[in-house]
């Protein structure tokens, strides 16, 4: 069981959870087992590790453990993250003086392994709701020395997840109110964080970037990366404020109109991939939006609600509901619905195969599909779209969401994210949503067809837009390699 933290801290001691106590009194140095919140500025986690560190005068290190394609990443989403990832490393070291250290294998052998080496008396993890991260958690607790104190900050959601709600919430509108009444007490600036006390005593670790990176992208080279999002902590914040495109300063007036238009794609925010690797913090997107309320108000509250109760909403389904991303975790009415019409018969039924090679009668899904493929990202009007076409083209639901899963999971850039688990389940399962009028194959889940698309934006014009968007990308890619192939023939 786990208990929260009662000591004077500059984090709100709701944030911070005790998995496991061990000695009242550090006397060696704090570890921060960074994950989820990979950023320097705005994360409660390494504030809180550094302020314990600083009250025992002790020194403090930061440990990153890179998995080997965690949960089927590939190439896309691990380089971007490591690219991420090495401007962390310098800022941090530059700007703290904190050491990083990044392992690779399992974590539960190298996080327990370095704090035995460097004799810690406390580990600070961030906090994610995937049953994976919490596996893990739970070994490490069990590895680590009597002695030795593990405690969990939530630095992803602005209420913290176990603040907000206790329970399995059933839609936003459970939901909305408990988190809008927390957001006074918790929505607030961030301290400045500065230089711990005490020096990392030892040698620091040097990590070759060039080569990792080089390794990495390789091994997942059949998902290339996109070259559209720079990674980073400062991209991120350029990507919501900035003044050439930023969100907040040019693109956020139409946000309410255009974000469900998938022929305008800058209606979005852009900041998805940042939020998904901690690059940026819920809660610095939230306050700044906030300064510009009185002038959007409209525009700004439509994206509080994707950023804090929808966001939210799916961190709590993935923490009180271990099968989030399985049909046993769906409500019982929508499991009854979706057996009964298994045996239904389906006009067309596809492949894995052919879903992912886009080889559908359906153009417009076919889509969908290729600018996830060749761009990383799919308009969330079509993520629903393309989903639930899933379901009615698979022998059944339980076929649908492990493929769907698995497309968002290989392609998208911010895959392996509850949102995006959540996404396919609320398509497929009605998770979060409610019982419809019944029909073949989706019984009481919401139905959505190329007809209802028709009449909410162009729809060939979005085709023909992704035809340009796929044509670019490898005509680039195309010319990325004859100049590869240039510089490798001057240099023999």
């Amino acid at each position: 069981m786990t208990i929260t933290l009662p000591s004077s801290t500059p984090v709100q001691s709701g944030r911070i959870r005790v998995l496991k106590k061990g000695s009242d009194h550090l006397v060696g140095p704090v570890v921060y087992w960074m994950f989820r919140d990979q950023r320097l500025k705005d994360n409660w986690a390494l504030i809180h590790a550094v302020d314990q560190a600083n009250k025992a005068n002790v020194p403090i290190a930061i440990a990153f453990n890179l998995f080997d394609q965690f949960l089927g990443a590939k190439a896309r989403q691990l380089g971007f993250m490591l690219r991420g990832l090495e401007k962390l490393c310098g800022e941090i070291e530059e700007t703290l003086r904190v050491p990083f250290f990044l392992f690779q294998g399992e974590a539960v052998e190298t996080i327990p392994k370095f704090l035995r080496e460097s004799g810690a008396s406390l580990l600070v993890t961030d906090f994610s709701p995937l049953r994976q991260v919490r596996s893990w958690k739970e070994d490490i607790c069990k590895r680590v020395s009597d002695s030795v104190s593990i405690h969990e900050v939530d630095a992803h959601n602005i209420v913290p997840l176990w603040v907000a709600s206790d329970k399995l919430e059933y839609g936003a509108r459970t939901i909305r109110g408990k988190i809008t009444k927390l957001l006074p007490q918790y929505l607030i600036d961030f301290p400045t964080l500065g230089p711990p006390n005490e020096n990392w005593v030892g040698s620091t670790p040097s990590v070759d970037w060039e080569n990792l990176i080089s390794d990495v992208v390789s091994k997942g080279a059949e998902v290339p990366e996109i070259g559209w999002c720079e990674p980073g902590e400062h991209a991120a914040l350029e990507a919501l404020k900035g003044t050439t495109n930023g969100f907040l300063t040019t693109r956020l007036k139409n946000y309410s109109s255009d974000r469900n238009n998938p022929l305008k794609p800058k209606g979005l925010s852009g900041l998805s991939p940042y939020l998904h690797f901690g690059q940026i913090a819920a809660q610095r997107c939230a306050f700044e939006a906030n300064k510009v309320r009185k002038v959007f108000p409209q525009a700004v509250d439509s994206f509080l609600e994707e950023l804090i109760v929808r966001r939210e909403l799916a961190d709590n389904f993935c923490f009180y509901q271990p099968k989030y991303d399985s049909i046993e975790g769906a409500w019982e009415w929508a499991r009854k619905t979706l057996m009964d019409h298994t045996s239904d018969k389906r006009e067309h039924i596809y492949t894995k195969e052919q879903l992912e090679k886009a080889q559908t009668a359906d153009p417009l899904w076919n889509a969908s599909q290729l600018e996830m493929v060749h761009y990383g990202k799919m308009h969330g009007f079509m993520r629903m779209y393309w989903a639930k076409k899933i379901l009615e083209w698979t022998a059944g639901p339980i076929e649908a969401l492990a493929i769907s899963i698995y497309l968002n999971d290989k392609y998208e850039l911010d895959g392996r994210d509850p949102s995006g688990y959540v996404g396919c389940m609320w398509s497929i399962c009605g998770i979060h949503d409610q019982g419809w009028k019944e029909r073949p194959v989706f019984g009481k889940i919401r139905y959505m067809n190329y007809a209802g698309c028709k009449r909410k934006f162009d729809v060939d014009g979005y085709i023909a837009y992704v035809k340009r968007l796929v044509g670019d990308i490898k005509k680039r890619k195309g010319e990325d390699l004859l100049n590869e192939k240039a510089k490798e023939l001057r240099g023999q």
